[in-house]
Parts: C-alpha cells; structure tokens; sequence
C-alpha cells in the first residue's frame, strides 16, 4: 500500500503584484510523512516564500499545494513554523510562552503545565519555567521556541533557518537536539538552510534550487546511516556533492603554481 505524501507540490508557482518574473515556478516536490527535507540555495532562490506557502502565511500561488491531501488556502492546523529569530514575547515567562503552542488545544489548567513542563524537559531547559527570554542565552531561547513548537499536534514541522544566528557550538548542539526531536516525534520536517554541513547532517533528502526564477535544480538522496559522523569520508563527498551543484566549490590550484602564485590565489 503506498503512503500518501505529507507534502504535495505539482507546478506550484509564486509571483508578488507587480513583478516582472515569478520568484517560484514549476516546483513538483513530494515529502513523505515523517521524512527530514532541507532546502538549500543561493539568495533570492525562494526557499523561505516557498516555506511560508507551504505554511499558508503566504496568499495566492499557482499550482496545486496540499497538506496530508488537503489544499493549503491559509494557516494549516497540523503545520507548526520555526523561524530564525525566536519570536519570544518578552513580557511573558518562558512556562507562558511555552503555553502559547497550545492555544488551540482544549487543555486544562494541569494538563497544559504538566505538558509545557514535559517540553522543556526534552530541549533540556527543565528549570527555565519561570525566567524571562531576557534572562536566556540565544541558544536557550531558541530551544524555548522549539519547546513552543512542539506542544501543538502538529505533524509537520517547517523550520525557517532556526540556528542561523547562534554561534558555531550552540549551532551544533541544537542540530543534535533537533535530530534527536525528529526521531522522537515521527514528525515530517523541512528545513531552510545557507549551511551545507547543516543540511548533509540533518536531511534525509536535500532539494537543491537554483534562483530566477526560484525552481528546483536537483534533489539529492542522503545515503548515510545515522547517527552521522561530520569527518566521515563519505559525508565529505556528500557535502562536495552539494557545494558542486550550488557552484561553490573552490577553483583548483593550477598544476605547477609557484608559491606566489599559490599565495596569490588565497588571498584573491
């Protein structure tokens, strides 16, 4: 019996009013449920305006756009989204916060703490309840985003680069704890990133786009077995693989080059 995607494009297509060309065209993409998909691409590629379709925060596209079988025509109940900043409401404790990824749920007083509690615990954050996001680093804060995000029963999860702004450690850790939370859930992920490690590390799938207009330049399947090791040979290939087909690899040292010239081509 074959699965239903959780994600379905067919020719889906973007133009804002007034533009000259469309910043998405032609995009066919099937997401299986449960499957960690990573969008990468040079700027302006569209990658986050096709996040937010997928959304329903973005009005009026081309093409057909469905959720579990269901045409996407505004905000989608079974979808929570992730952004790069952690959109904290700096007023309320990190236990209200929390709460707010709930808000549609008929949950009682208890019920709601006990879960908000239960969130935090599995972004390790167990004893912020009561603290502000001031209070926060930027890595706890977006792991309180992330508690937020899953208090909802939400199936899928869009996650708009989430880690972008951390430093390089805190960065790791939250790719581990996001991978780790993925496993866990069963929910259906895709990821907006710039960090190629990133999306070699994360996806079970990479959707390479290429830009103007946004369209989908290759899809690669990640072969690797998890847990995935960052200085295996073969993880290296992939992420060689992936800087190829955005044309980020370096230019090659020309055979023969003296030390000057070596040194010329560094510093260019």
């Amino acid at each position: 019996m074959t699965t239903a995607p959780a994600v379905a494009l067919r020719g889906v297509s973007k133009r804002y009013a007034g533009a000259m060309q469309d910043v998405l065209s032609g995009l066919d993409l099937q997401v299986r449920p449960g499957e960690f998909v990573t969008l990468i691409g040079p700027s302006g590629c569209g990658k986050s305006t096709l996040l937010r379709l997928i959304a329903g925060l973005e009005p009026g596209y081309g093409g057909i756009m469905e959720i579990d079988g269901q045409t996407v025509d505004g905000p989608q109940a079974a979808c929570g989204m992730l952004f790069q900043e952690h959109r904290l409401f700096p007023w309320l404790t990190v236990e209200q916060n929390v709460a707010l990824g709930a808000v549609n749920e008929a949950l009682d007083a208890a019920t709601l703490t006990a879960l908000v509690r239960r969130q935090l615990a599995r972004v390790n954050l167990p004893d912020v309840a009561g603290t502000f996001p001031a209070q926060l680093s930027g890595g706890m804060a977006q792991r309180v985003a992330i508690a937020r995000l899953l208090m909802g029963s939400r199936s899928l999860l869009l996650l708009d680069e989430p880690f972008s702004a951390l430093d390089a450690f805190t960065r790791l850790k939250l790719q581990n704890e996001m991978q780790t939370l993925w496993q866990t859930t069963g929910a259906t992920m895709i990821l907006v990133t710039h960090d190629i490690e990133e999306a070699a590390y994360l996806s079970d799938r990479i959707v390479v786009m290429a830009a103007h207009p946004g369209r989908i330049q290759r899809i690669v399947d990640n072969p690797l077995p998890r847990p995935r090791n960052r200085v295996d040979p073969a993880f290296a290939r992939l992420k060689a693989t992936l800087f190829d087909l955005l044309d980020l690899s370096p230019d090659p040292v020309p055979s023969g080059a003296s030390g000057a010239a070596v040194k010329k081509l560094v510093e260019a």
